[in-house]
């Protein structure tokens, strides 16, 4: 049997990414302005997103990158879906807030400049521009031969909402259900452990997958048979339709919407940042995608890293009043199908916990 691998094994040890976010947060002073000005900070759990005062509304800002997923699109000269991968990795993390994102700003770092590529990234985030009905504002490119090796990819959203009209999850009760919105994949976190797995696999990103998918999900850019590489840069999915009209004019009072979950980078224990004490029993799990199942065989990875890696299949988690949860669950599938009540919000410890018994988590 294999070496069991992990996402520390291939260069990316989240514990110690946390530990030094803690130091960088921890080293940053106090804000200068202070409460009730325009851009006086707002104290937010989570994390997902940041908040701001804006006279009657609440600004909000997210920043991320896609991260090395970018290897595969440099290594296939495929960039038709990275700047939707940008994109959904920032307004994905404003909706979890409650904000409408709006805006957004891109910076690319390449060690030399390709007016083809970049041509290739600008109507990547056009597209993404569309999914995410923002305006793209301005953004970088920086040259920077010596420090970067291959194109890197980030940039910022902004949103808004009213101010009132945050979910900060204070108020997730015991009781409230958890909604799973299906994602398109691996989206855009895990990627040095996938390149390892497939690194040692013996498949290039060019052969056909070696298990079968649903080709509805799969925005191709290949004639034949689906490639792997297709399936790992199949885009990120961008939340905002639904999301968005299910806060404003959903079938739910806003106020019915306790906590919304983005699950990226440390999967399933993403929860535990949404509250300081109740725990997350997810009792239902979406179905687990083929390319997981192929991941985990190939690399010999424990059910409990894949969940802390990966968002194995469910890309949202909603947690709703118990008493809305069904109708809004049945209009959610309206507008992406697949979605189900996953599990419940309990009061047994601050942990996620799992049908899978050997999936723990009390910290993120």
């Amino acid at each position: 049997m294999a070496e069991e691998m992990d996402y520390a094994s291939s260069g990316v040890d989240i514990d110690l990414e946390g530990s030094a976010v803690g130091a960088l947060v921890g080293a940053l002073s106090k804000s200068v302005r202070k409460s009730g000005e325009l851009g006086a900070p707002v104290d937010l759990p989570g994390g997902f997103g940041g908040l701001i005062e804006f006279g009657d509304n609440y600004l909000a800002l997210a920043t991320d990158g896609v991260g090395s997923k970018l290897s595969i699109a440099t290594a296939l000269e495929q960039w038709t879906g990275v700047g939707i991968d940008c994109m959904a990795m920032n307004v994905n993390d404003l909706l979890c807030v409650g904000a409408e994102p709006i805006a957004f700003v891109d910076y690319i770092a390449v060690p030399k400049p390709d007016p083809e590529v970049h041509a290739s990234i600008g109507a990547s985030l056009a597209e993404a521009c569309k999914r995410a009905k923002v305006t793209l504002a301005g953004g970088e490119t920086a040259s920077l031969p010596g420090i970067v090796t291959e194109l890197d990819l980030s940039g910022t959203a902004l949103g808004w909402l009213p101010k009132g009209g945050e979910i900060t999850g204070v108020n997730i009760k015991k009781g409230d259900l958890l909604i799973g919105i299906p994602s398109s994949g691996v989206h855009s976190n895990g990627y040095s452990l996938v390149r390892k797995v497939v690194s040692q696999s013996g498949i290039s990103w060019k052969d056909a997958a070696p298990f079968d998918v649903d080709m509805e999900r799969i925005e191709r850019f290949c004639d034949g048979p689906v490639t792997l590489g297709e399936i790992f840069l199949n885009p990120t999915r961008i939340y905002c339709d639904p999301i968005v009209e299910m806060i404003n004019q959903g079938p739910c009072p806003r106020d019915s919407i306790h906590a919304i979950c983005h699950v990226t980078g440390g999967g399933l224990s993403n929860l535990l940042r949404l509250h300081d004490s109740l725990g997350w029993n997810i009792s239902n799990p979406l179905p687990i995608l083929p390319e997981f199942e192929w991941i985990q065989t190939q690399g010999n990875i424990s059910d409990k890293e894949m969940h802390r890696t990966f968002n194995m299949g469910c890309g949202m988690i909603i947690a709703v009043d118990s008493q809305d949860a069904e109708k809004v669950c049945e209009w959610l599938n309206t507008k992406v199908v697949g979605c189900e009540v996953i599990g419940e919000v309990v009061n047994n410890g601050r942990r996620v916990t799992h049908s899978n018994k050997a999936i723990v988590f009390e910290h993120y």
